[in-house]
């Protein structure tokens, strides 16, 4: 069952991460951009999606999973209870949620890093 460690931990790999805070909780931020979050009532992990289409088909596909508090309604993010969420699609989902808010040249970097490890 992950937790916010693993979370950080996934986050840590990632160029240009740091642990912060973010709207008063534990976060994970890349350029100053927070992308994801510890959030208290409901426990959950807030994080950063594409769209929302990309979180309606998360949370048509798992509601046990994913889900919205009316808060952030018209927002591209999700609420992720990390008891219920497999390691490998969280580390997916960071991954994602830093590629949206990290710089083209981190981003970059990165995929050439992981382009170079393949070969």
């Amino acid at each position: 069952m992950p937790n916010w460690a693993d979370v950080v931990e996934i986050g840590s790999g990632l160029p240009g991460v740091e642990e912060s805070t973010w709207w008063g909780t534990p976060g994970l931020k890349v350029a100053g951009k927070g992308f994801c979050r510890v959030r208290t009532d409901p426990d959950a992990l807030v994080i950063r999606v594409l769209d929302l289409g990309d979180r309606e088909a998360l949370m048509r596909g798992q509601p046990d999973v994913f889900f919205i508090t009316p808060h952030y309604k018209g927002f591209p993010y999700v609420l992720v209870r990390l008891e219920l969420i497999g390691e490998a699609e969280l580390g997916e989902m960071v991954e994602d949620a830093w590629r949206i808010n990290a710089p083209r040249r981190l981003v970059q970097e990165y995929d050439a890093t992981i382009g170079d490890a393949a070969r």
